[in-house]
């Protein structure tokens, strides 16, 4: 590589120019330095060759020194607002370990400056967000890859494989869950001055203005407010909906319906604490008349050993899938039914999972050193977001919603349709 050249014209440079200096190393912002980034994000970046972090940014100042200690001491740089920690020219790509309220902005802006970027699930806290995340990426040329890690594991891969070759037949069910046990629940604590290290007014940002309460930010309860997250089914869900989508060659439903409500403990969280939702999909290339994903989340019992999964129930077999690997039974014949056209190679058989989850980090590294978009893109997560915001519009509006996919509108009915898209508050706004 020519040593006249910046590393910013490196890694915006073309596939073939990148071979040659394939060791440079990769200088990372990072933007949220909560649980997940302390304790997930940082230590799996830095155990990688090639890569290190040279700036921090949080607008929690106990976060924020914790986050700087742990990605490299005080040779980092600390930033209170992202929009700083963006300027900074010594930054190539960005991880964002925000809460979802703050994906798409800081991803947007990320962009603009020409930095390539890591984005955590969901794609936004509603659905319209997505598109403009999408668009950015496109206008500026941008590598975006998104945190739904079970892409780039071996055997959700191998799985996904198995299951589009027909081998399990015409699938016309998949069931997915999320159980856990929170019991008793954290309450409903009043509202409150915010604690002095947390700008609260910041963390709100673009959300409709709200008073602080302990439940949304220390009490693990952002997922539960409309402020800052949309449940499990989509903070959890996208996960199981991006492997589904993937493995059923499908992008978006038809039509939604779910329903839900604090029956497991009484809480002030404005989503369900028990859950239950159904998508119907059209036809495709393993469910030739269509199917139904069926989901079910509750916190107040978690009973299954496999209490995050997924199954796809075909003709000829099902398939059991999690991050501990799958396990495929065959269906039992009866009476004349035919054998199947492409007998599965073992009918019962059980598949560990290899220990790579940090798998997504190298890879994004490698996409960056390529200059190749990821599996794990901003249309796959958008799609795989949107699932749960269907049946969140559904469970708001206390309907079932026919959903046109190519529009990203819900079909003959305003008020449902309204909340595709949450409003932003001044001065916050979308522009690409």
């Amino acid at each position: 590589m020519n040593t006249n050249t910046s590393r910013r014209e490196f890694l915006g440079a073309s596939g073939a120019a990148v071979a040659a200096g394939a060791n440079d190393t990769i200088n990372l912002g990072l933007i949220g330095c909560g649980a997940r980034a302390r304790g997930v994000l940082i230590p799996g970046f830095l155990k990688l060759p090639g890569t290190r972090f040279v700036a921090v940014c949080d607008l929690n100042a106990n976060h924020l020194a914790e986050g700087r200690k742990r990605a490299g001491g005080e040779q980092v740089a600390a930033h209170h607002d992202y929009r700083k920690l963006l300027e900074d020219k010594n930054v190539d790509a960005v991880v964002i370990a925000t809460n979802a309220q703050w994906h798409v902005l800081p991803a947007i802006a990320a962009c603009q400056a020409g930095k390539d970027v890591y984005l955590e699930k969901p794609v936004g806290n509603s659905i319209g967000e997505g598109r403009f995340a999408i668009a950015a990426a496109r206008k500026y040329n941008r590598i975006v890859q998104i945190g739904t890690q079970q892409r780039s594991q071996e055997h959700y891969r191998k799985a996904v494989e198995l299951i589009r070759s027909g081998k399990l037949g015409d699938i016309s069910e998949v069931q997915v869950w999320d159980y856990e046990n929170q019991t008793p629940g954290p309450g409903s604590p009043p509202d409150c001055d915010p604690p002095p290290e947390l700008d609260w007014d910041l963390y709100v940002g673009p959300a409709p203005r709200r008073a602080y309460n302990p439940n949304i930010y220390y009490n693990y309860g952002y997922d539960w407010f409309k402020v800052s997250g949309a449940g499990h089914q989509v903070a959890w869900g996208v996960h199981h909906f991006d492997i589904v989508l993937w493995a059923m060659g499908v992008d978006w439903p038809k039509a939604a319906t779910a329903m839900g409500g604090h029956y497991a403990f009484q809480t002030n969280w404005d989503w369900p604490n028990t859950f239950s939702a159904t998508l119907e999909f059209g036809p495709g290339p393993v469910a030739r008349n269509g199917f139904l994903l069926q989901y079910t989340m509750r916190v107040g019992c978690k009973r299954e050993v496999r209490s995050h999964g997924k199954c796809f129930l075909g003709s000829q077999a099902s398939m059991l899938l999690d991050r501990a690997g799958y396990s495929i039974v065959a269906e039992p014949r009866k009476g004349t039914r035919p054998a199947p056209a492409g007998n599965l190679i073992n009918p019962e058989e059980e598949v560990a999972a290899s220990r790579d989850e940090p798998r997504a980090f190298e890879v994004f590294l490698e996409n960056l050193r390529q200059r190749k978009q990821p599996s794990a893109n901003l249309e796959t997560g958008h799609h795989a977001s949107n699932a749960g915001h269907l049946m969140n519009i559904s469970w708001q509006a206390g309907r079932t919603i026919r959903w046109d996919g190519e529009k990203e509108q819900v079909v003959g009915d305003a008020q449902a349709n309204a909340l595709v898209m949450k409003p932003y508050r001044a001065p916050w706004k979308l522009a690409v």
